[in-house]
């Protein structure tokens, strides 16, 4: 669409040049790249640049670890600006939104809103009214901007805390 002085322009969804879509064993070093990345470089609020908790936050997110996730039960999708998988996001079969990871060059382009968007028409698709999902402490504030509420005070886990969230689908 073009407003009144011909700038091309895009009202909701999937932001000019980039994309979801499903992920295959095509994109799994990509995608490891993509997590691994975001973890390391994003979520220093939660693991504090512990080297053990970045260990064991990443461990099973190899490229192998995420075959056995392509294998299993969990949709996964990747996003791609410019053709170069920059987001990773999965919801799983219960209604949860499980993974998602926006690599750090594309962080406030719109990745991490789509993927979501992508996870959330997903569950509605299945029948899920309500969807849920653990959040780290760098994430959390994205989250109740698009709509999710806390659901209990935050749980201490491996590597970090997670605030357990929801949404109305």
């Amino acid at each position: 669409m073009q407003n009144k002085r011909g700038i091309s322009q895009t009202f909701g969804g999937v932001p000019q040049g980039q994309r979801v879509r499903p992920a295959t064993v095509f994109d799994v070093f990509e995608m490891s790249r993509v997590l691994i990345r975001s973890i390391t470089e994003l979520c220093e609020a939660d693991h504090q640049g512990d080297p053990d908790q970045i260990a064991a936050w990443t461990a099973n997110k190899s490229p192998e670890g995420i075959r056995q996730w392509l294998s299993g039960a969990h949709d996964l999708w990747v996003a791609e600006l410019q053709g170069q998988i920059c987001g990773v996001g999965a919801a799983s079969p219960d209604g949860g939104v499980s993974v998602l990871y926006v690599d750090p060059s594309a962080v406030g382009r719109g990745v991490g809103t789509a993927l979501l968007m992508q996870a959330e028409q997903h569950l509605r698709d299945a029948g899920h009214h309500k969807a849920t999902l653990d959040s780290t402490a760098t994430a959390r504030d994205f989250y109740l901007r698009l709509g999710w509420s806390e659901d209990c005070t935050p749980q201490v886990g491996f590597a970090k805390a997670k605030y357990p969230l929801s949404k109305v689908l």
